[in-house]
């Protein structure tokens, strides 16, 4: 169970700006050093007001475009990104979930689960990216029913708020603009079992898994 907070305890909330809400990214400060983190926007309620302040004080990022993906790639070319940054494309095979090969791949840098179009392979029903096998270096596919699933396990798992139990119901999000869902947190040894009341699209290895109680950050995690 979540033990709730007494006077003495520090949290992370949610923005007052839901639109440009970050906690989903700040979950990984360690709690003890919430005492000491300043938000000097947190009572503003958009951006717009952070503009108009810029604005006053002449600043040239008073009307930057916003950024929409990783700021410091900011032609959005991932694959050039990560040539850059020493990893080498490696074709392999792109395999139906039942193991029989479709085609070839480009290297997996170039796809991500939930991935439909640039495929190149041929089937009778629309396919799409269910699974990344690093170690076969695979593209794995399957319809899209394929793509929901219930549960993750999450690892390297930080909390910001107490809990004194094994087992714990949340709200959960597995990326930044998915909505929040109804789901229990239960410790496996080291690691959390997240099980959804409703079945999550694209859940991903790799990102992240935020959990919340009300408008407070408890902690996230990596999806392994």
């Amino acid at each position: 169970m979540y033990d709730g907070i007494s006077m003495q305890t520090y949290v992370m909330k949610k923005s007052q700006a839901k639109e440009k809400d970050q906690t989903y990214f700040l979950y990984g400060i360690q709690k003890e050093i919430l005492p000491h983190v300043l938000f000097p926007l947190e009572e503003l309620e958009d951006k717009e007001q952070v503009r108009k302040i810029a604005e006053e004080y002449g600043l040239s990022v008073a009307h930057k475009k916003d950024s929409q993906e990783i700021c410091f790639i900011p032609d959005n070319d991932y694959v050039s990104f990560l040539k850059k940054e020493g990893q080498k494309e490696k074709q392999g095979n792109i395999v139906l979930k039942n193991g029989n090969i479709l085609g070839q791949h480009k290297g997996l840098m170039h796809y991500t689960v939930g991935q439909r179009k640039g495929l190149g392979i041929a089937y009778e029903k629309p396919l799409y990216v269910i699974y990344l096998k690093a170690e076969t270096n695979e593209v794995i596919v399957g319809e899209e029913a394929d793509l929901y699933r219930n549960n993750l396990l999450a690892t390297n798992v930080n909390f910001l708020l107490p809990i004194s139990s094994d087992e714990v119901n949340v709200t959960a999000k597995i990326r930044y603009r998915a909505k929040e869902a109804q789901a229990t947190i239960k410790r496996q040894e080291e690691n959390w079992l997240v099980t959804f009341q409703e079945p999550q699209r694209a859940i991903t290895p790799g990102q992240s898994v935020v959990f919340y109680i009300g408008d407070m950050v408890l902690g996230g995690g990596i999806i392994k």
